[in-house]
């Protein structure tokens, strides 16, 4: 039997084979990997995770691969720090904050690329690219480096030099758009539409969004496997705020912990917070703004 059964529409459950697509051609929704979690029950247990690296492809029986190939930079199982200091100021016995800062390329979007990449590996692909701000362009760099593809990385012309540096240092191909974030994401989505290049976050996005779940794994194993009372998640798209979620009840299904999924909080800085301005007006439409803050 198959751990993965295939890519499913999240709108209108039409099912999909596992292709490099990400929207479904009936309703226009997003695709996601659809597991048969019965098959994965019987082969995962807490032993086979400890003997696996102490990277997320220990969660491998959870991840959407099947090939025998894993693109691993060694993302993941990041320190798990009780902050004492802080939990005493905010009344907390029991803070915790998961510091995905110290990833290879130091930010948690290697977890999400490195499964990406590993699908581009399996579907034949010899370009890696993205669009980014930032942090996903030097993780899309350091991983093409990793699995010898070319990376091509889109940006805002107007980034600052600061943010594609630790890209820069893979020597991928970077190219300025001059428009927003949103105008490069488009551009990129027509060059997928036409090319046979592995953007990991529009063809891939997929089996690329399911490498968030990790973090909910990790969590839960270094807290001796059991999920926290409250999670609280950054978004931007809510992607991360989903799949975590998505990640405990998983544990739950597959038998790893008994205790019951965590109360979920999303948080955004005030600058560019249109997801919390939607939720708070009990709208479900998210009107795009420019940010204004500090990163």
């Amino acid at each position: 039997m198959q751990r993965i059964k295939g890519l499913k529409c999240r709108e209108c459950g039409r099912l999909y084979p596992i292709e490099p697509i990400n929207v479904c051609d009936y309703c226009f929704g997003p695709l996601e990997v659809d597991y048969d979690y019965a098959v994965i029950r019987r082969l995962i247990s807490h032993e086979r995770i400890a003997q696996g690296p102490r990277t997320i492809w220990r969660y491998r029986d959870l991840l959407p691969v099947e090939g025998d190939r894993i693109v691993d930079i060694s993302a993941g199982f990041t320190p798990l720090i009780r902050a004492e200091n802080l939990g005493r100021r905010l009344g907390l016995m029991h803070l915790y904050i998961k510091n995905d800062a110290v990833n290879p390329s130091y930010s948690f979007k290697d977890r999400v690329v490195s499964v990406a990449t590993t699908k581009a590996v399996e579907f034949g692909f010899t370009v890696l690219a993205c669009a980014s701000t930032g942090n996903l362009a030097c993780a899309v760099a350091a991983h093409a480096a990793r699995a010898g593809l070319q990376a091509c990385v889109f940006i805002p012309a107007n980034l600052e030099v600061g943010k594609v540096l630790g890209a820069a240092i893979y020597g991928p191909m970077i190219i300025a758009i001059d428009g927003t974030y949103d105008d490069v994401n488009r551009l990129c989505s027509e060059i997928a539409d036409r090319y046979p290049w592995a953007f990991v976050n529009i063809n891939l996005r997929p089996f690329y969004s399911e490498g968030s779940k990790t973090l909910a794994y990790e969590v839960a194993e270094q807290l001796g496997w059991r999920a926290p009372d409250h999670v609280v998640v950054p978004i931007a798209s809510g992607s991360l705020f989903t799949k975590i979620w998505k990640g405990y009840n998983e544990l739950r299904l597959v038998g790893l912990i008994d205790s019951p999924p965590p109360r979920m909080s999303a948080a955004q800085a005030a600058g560019c917070a249109p997801v919390v301005t939607a939720y708070l007006a009990g709208e479900n439409h998210v009107r795009p703004v420019k940010p204004a803050t500090i990163a």
